[in-house]
């Protein structure tokens, strides 16, 4: 994805002074502790934190997840076959589309329908691609160089899959259908070096095919929630600009969620950066008031993602099980509760 640079960041970042220090001075740290949450009409079932955990470590075992590439497929085999063993049915929808350079490359959108007969639908979603190049590295010899994507990537996955087992074994009551995407080539925009010289419709490429060839006839839902960047230690959501232009309703939903279980010195009531990320075409072409769950830090060495964002070091031993935890339990009291 793509932040909106200079005076866009600058502007924002006077409104954004986010901090995890609350009213008596001292810092805040996430425990063991999930509390269990009820909903109007059943319980909210215990996310598991671990579990989605070993669902990180294991797109990560595959190596980068760059399209085309033979990580990517056998990824791509996994997630298809994890996600059959719950959902009612899952789509693969394979596209073609053009890159920055205009080199054609092929990508696969991953779909999980859950009670598909429902007429009330929810949408989560994430990237499940990975970053061909490191291009914001430290060191200049890996700036070419593909990255893992622990938390870029891989650590929404890990919390959608552990949701999809959750929705397995505790279908959510009612008439409420659930609809998981994956998406594909969101990060494979142009390198920071080459970046003004290509538009920023080079991203999310995956959600645009998706927005423009919904996987069903009609398909509409009540609203989305897309997980970006979720995994590491002691995060910091602010409310994503975009999300507030286009679905502020369903930020208070999912941060009062928030604040019920005592997590709002995570998911903190300030503005944030306007992120170029996947929900932009699902509000904008698809028409679905979609937020983006995404840790934003103005104080990181690129002023607006997580440290190790576009670099080597995102890498599965900056994956903290606390957050994994604590955002699969937000997104569950949403859903089950909704």
């Amino acid at each position: 994805m793509k932040s909106y640079p200079s005076h866009w960041i600058i502007t924002m970042l006077l409104l954004t002074l986010i901090s995890f220090t609350g009213c008596d001075g001292q810092s805040r740290k996430l425990t063991d502790k999930v509390p269990e949450t009820k909903a109007v009409d059943q319980i909210v079932p215990v996310f598991i934190a671990d579990s989605a955990y070993a669902y990180v470590a294991k797109q990560i075992a595959f190596g980068p997840r760059v399209p085309e590439s033979k990580a990517h497929a056998a990824c791509a085999g996994w997630l298809t076959d994890v996600l059959g063993r719950w959902a009612d049915t899952v789509i693969v929808q394979e596209f073609k589309t053009r890159i920055y350079n205009k080199t054609a490359l092929s990508g696969k959108n991953i779909i999980a329908v859950f009670n598909p007969s429902a007429t009330k639908r929810i949408l989560l979603s994430s990237h499940w691609d990975s970053r061909p190049y490191g291009d914001h590295d430290a060191d200049p010899a890996r700036r070419r160089l593909p990255i893992d994507g622990a938390n870029d990537g891989a650590s929404g996955v890990g919390i959608l899959l552990e949701i999809a087992r959750q929705l397995h074994s505790h279908p959510i009551q009612g008439n409420t259908g659930i609809d998981i995407v994956l998406f594909d080539l969101e990060d494979y925009g142009p390198p920071t070096e080459e970046r003004n010289y290509f538009d920023e419709e080079m991203w999310a490429l995956g959600s645009q095919y998706w927005s423009r060839n919904l996987h069903k006839a009609g398909y509409s839902a009540q609203f989305g929630i897309l997980l970006d960047m979720v995994g590491a230690k002691n995060p910091i959501f602010p409310r994503e600009y975009y999300s507030q232009q286009y679905a502020s309703w369903v930020l208070d939903k999912v941060w009062r969620n928030a604040y019920k279980q005592g997590f709002g010195d995570f998911f903190v009531n300030k503005p944030g950066s306007p992120i170029d990320d996947d929900h932009l075409p699902i509000n904008k072409v698809a028409g679905i008031p979609t937020i983006d769950i995404i840790h934003l830090d103005p104080n990181s060495v690129n002023g607006t993602f997580y440290e190790y964002w576009h670099t080597s070091g995102d890498s599965l031993d900056k994956i903290d099980p606390k957050t994994l935890g604590m955002v699969g339990q937000v997104v569950m009291a949403t859903i089950y509760g909704n």
